[in-house]
């Protein structure tokens, strides 16, 4: 090729090149998650929400602009949840994020691929969710809250702020597995801080929460204990409310009672768990493989009180447990 000919072939090169930098680029794919919540709704998504999305927006991660999070609602119907799950598990979601027991059950037997962060409150072994908690293998990994170890440290607690009870109540919903499990760790608890255990057993999808306090009532129970799943969830507010009527002191396993009205919780922090459930979400984008992560536990306990409440139903909380709280409602 003579001189004059690679002159040439250069010109047009360089002249083409604008052309070539013009060509439209592919645009780059914004991540899809699919996020199944227990409690809340879409006009009220609730603080473990707002703590899933605070770790997104920590990781530098806004939504609908690069990344866009699907959230689908239980809404106090279990049957909802395998229908919510079939929407979801598609091959367009780059993860499922899930909290309700039965929503991660569903999705286990629906797909191998999408990767899952759950966010459980039963142990993800036992029930055959994950391997390991080390090494969980396949496409689950996540955290788990131990709310039914915390069982027996709750009757302790309620024991301690009420030292006169002896029958407690126990609200359950009958469907829900979780539950079966959980009246069966206080039924186990109990004897130790010499309280008997009544069984307030409530089926969906409404719940006779009036039957259940009359028959609380009857039974002489003192004491009340919510067992946390999809269908009593969505009914905070009314259960606080009928224990305040019935001036009994209530233990919850979680916040969104308390904020309700309830009178005191002991649980792992929630919303710790929802916010690192961010930082898996982001790992897993970036590549990594849910059997690389180890599935964690919980390393901060949250104990509310309700002062507010306490002073509705007269009972007068002591010193040294407000001084032991994690938070205090007034």
């Amino acid at each position: 090729m003579g001189k004059k000919t690679i002159i040439v072939v250069w010109l047009i090169a360089l002249a083409l090149a604008p052309f070539r930098l013009a060509e439209p680029q592919q645009p780059k794919k914004v991540p899809l998650i699919g996020f199944v919540a227990a409690s809340g709704d879409s006009n009220s998504p609730g603080p473990l929400v707002e703590a899933f999305r605070q770790g997104l927006r920590d990781l530098g991660y806004i939504e609908g602009k690069n990344i866009v999070v699907e959230y689908r609602f239980t809404e106090g119907r279990p049957d909802r949840v395998p229908g919510i799950v079939a929407e979801l598990a598609q091959p367009k979601v780059d993860v499922l994020v899930i909290e309700p027991f039965p929503a991660l059950r569903a999705a286990k037997q629906a797909t191998k691929t999408i990767p899952i962060v759950m966010l459980t409150l039963v142990d993800p072994v036992a029930t055959g969710i994950v391997d390991s908690l080390a090494r969980p293998g396949g496409n689950i990994t996540g955290f788990t809250r131990l709310t039914r170890e915390l069982s027996g440290k709750r009757l302790e607690l309620l024991k301690e702020m009420v030292p006169k009870i002896s029958r407690v109540g126990v609200l359950w919903e009958t469907e829900s597995p979780g539950a079966a499990i959980a009246f069966k760790e206080y039924e186990f608890a109990a004897p130790a801080q010499k309280i008997e255990l009544q069984s307030l057993e409530v089926r969906g999808p409404t719940p006779d929460l009036e039957g259940a306090f009359q028959a609380a009532v009857k039974g002489r129970v003192n004491a009340l204990i919510t067992v946390r799943s999809i269908l009593l969830l969505h009914y905070p507010k009314q259960i606080a409310d009928l224990a305040i009527k019935n001036r009994l002191a209530s233990m919850h396993e979680g916040i969104e009672y308390i904020e309700a009205g309830g009178l005191t919780s002991y649980s792992a922090k929630d919303t710790e768990s929802f916010r690192r459930a961010a930082i898996y979400v982001d790992k897993i984008l970036k590549g990594t493989k849910p059997a690389e992560l180890p599935v964690e536990q919980p390393t901060k306990f949250e104990f509310i009180i309700n002062l507010k409440t306490a002073k509705q139903i007269g009972l007068t909380i002591p010193p040294n447990m407000l001084a032991r709280a994690d938070r205090v409602i007034k």
